[in-house]
């Protein structure tokens, strides 16, 4: 009787555990971040960016939203849009979500290669989506200075074009860069004007046994004056669970170093 009562003991440990790794899943979390250079534009006063990367499977929460409504100037979509074998209707409907918070730039990940990706290339630009595939945008203010948002295609598919995207940015304007896998840090050069990285794919290790985990935690760091900051992501991949590893988008205000 008493192994019967400790198998007992043990599987309902693994259910509850279970269950509270698939509700940390489908948290709905938005952070705020504000990051502040000393060389920031100081014309722009505040920009405010909505980060979403490793969406997945998951279909974006009116939460998530609501939280993101009025506060940001731009959104970015981190790569891992979607995956194989998820409904395009989902897609576009998380487009069509993400576009109310303000206009929308996306990188690729290597998941999105794995679905119809014409497809999901078209639907992007259908929708006003500003795929950033080794190419910039820039955005200047009423006093003539110039923000320019760099994107590279997905790092480890080969195509990645970090010079390129350089070339099409402003050359004295302060540079962001999108980026879906956070390696990229490595081949950014301390005199590209590139000062904030933003990148995800990572997961945070999605799974933490003891605090370990197959990467570090998402955060904000810096490595040789560039800012690097890597989401968590909002999805999952393989299994809808995660532990030790929350999922989160962010709001990021950037503004200039007044001290």
């Amino acid at each position: 009787m008493s192994i019967l009562y400790f198998f007992a003991v043990i599987i309902l440990a693994i259910i509850l555990m279970l269950i509270h790794m698939w509700k940390t899943a489908h948290l709905d979390r938005v952070l705020h971040t504000e990051i502040t250079f000393k060389d920031f534009p100081e014309t722009f006063g505040k920009l405010s960016i909505f980060f979403i990367s490793d969406i997945h499977k998951r279909k974006v929460s009116d939460s998530i939203i609501n939280q993101a409504l009025g506060k940001a100037d731009l959104v970015v979509i981190g790569g891992d849009l979607t995956e194989n074998r998820v409904p395009f209707s989902q897609v576009e409907e998380n487009i069509i979500k993400l576009k109310t918070i303000g206009p929308a730039y996306f990188v690729w990940g290597n998941n999105d290669y794995e679905t119809d990706y014409h497809l999901l290339d078209a639907t992007l630009l259908n929708h006003g989506v500003k795929i950033l595939d080794n190419t910039a945008v820039m955005f200047e203010s009423a006093g003539g200075e110039v923000i320019s948002l760099l994107g590279i295609d997905y790092l480890n598919g080969k195509k990645a074009r970090l010079d390129l995207a350089l070339a099409d940015a402003e050359t004295d304007s302060f540079k962001i860069l999108l980026s879906h896998h956070p390696s990229i840090i490595k081949q950014v050069k301390e005199d590209s004007g590139i000062m904030l990285v933003l990148a995800g794919h990572t997961h945070g290790g999605q799974i933490r046994i003891f605090g370990r985990g197959l990467y570090e935690l998402g955060g904000l760091k810096e490595q040789r004056g560039i800012k690097l900051l890597t989401s968590n992501g909002y999805g999952t991949s393989l299994l809808p669970l995660r532990l030790g590893a929350k999922p989160e988008t962010h709001l990021i205000h950037l503004r200039k170093d007044l001290k």
